[in-house]
């Protein structure tokens, strides 16, 4: 097992925002989607960058625990009040996403939700959940991205060279997040992509699925 890196990041501006565009999510239907990302779970699971602790209250009973790692000290402090609600046992830590406080091989499952989109560095991220996966293990992911339009690709890039990654706690629009999942070494063995909410906008185009640790 790595050392445990603590570093916060702080994004006290997007702290302060996400829980209410989240509670604007749920209201849109971002709780269904959630459902589904979260389905079928079982054993020992890292959810990277959990936020306020949101999908908490959405993990099946097979969930034996739930590692939740957030580096962002605001977020934290509220996704420690959500685990103390949660359905499944939840331990809420300040890691990093480049540097999980978990030993290799030790988790069933990883969960990415709405995270790979603002991580300085995707490679190294999910090259620590391939890490910590046992073999076999599932990676789950939620995450707007890349549009589907030459058009609406230009639109986002952008918004990510200029003012959308300050504004929104690094967030990037047009993200290809299969193709770094698949770069990291995982097999994607089921891929849904939708529109959400159902009209074309830079932050729209959602992709839902599982990728395997070979």
């Amino acid at each position: 097992m790595p050392m445990t890196v603590t570093r916060e990041v702080k994004h006290p501006i997007f702290a302060r925002t996400w829980p209410w565009m989240s509670r604007a999510l749920e209201r849109a239907g971002m709780d269904e989607h959630r459902q589904a990302l979260l389905a079928d779970l079982s054993g020992q699971v890292v959810e990277i960058g959990a936020g306020d602790g949101v999908n908490f209250a959405h993990y099946p009973p097979a969930v034996t625990r739930v590692l939740a790692v957030e580096p962002e000290p605001r977020l934290r402090e509220r996704a420690s009040a959500a685990a103390a609600a949660a359905p499944v046992p939840v331990e809420v830590s300040a890691g990093t996403a480049e540097h999980l406080p978990a030993a290799d091989a030790s988790m069933d499952a990883a969960v990415f939700c709405l995270v790979l989109c603002s991580l300085p560095d995707v490679d190294a991220a999910l090259a620590e959940a391939l890490r910590v996966l046992k073999p076999g293990g599932r990676l789950r992911f939620l995450e707007h991205g890349r549009a589907d339009s030459a058009g609406m690709v230009r639109v986002q890039r952008l918004l990510d060279a200029t003012i959308w990654p300050r504004l929104m706690g690094g967030c990037h629009t047009g993200r290809d997040t299969p193709a770094a999942i698949e770069r990291a070494g995982f097999t994607i063995v089921a891929l849904e992509r939708y529109l959400f909410p159902g009209v074309r906008t830079p932050l729209s185009f959602h992709t839902r699925g599982t990728a395997v640790r070979p």
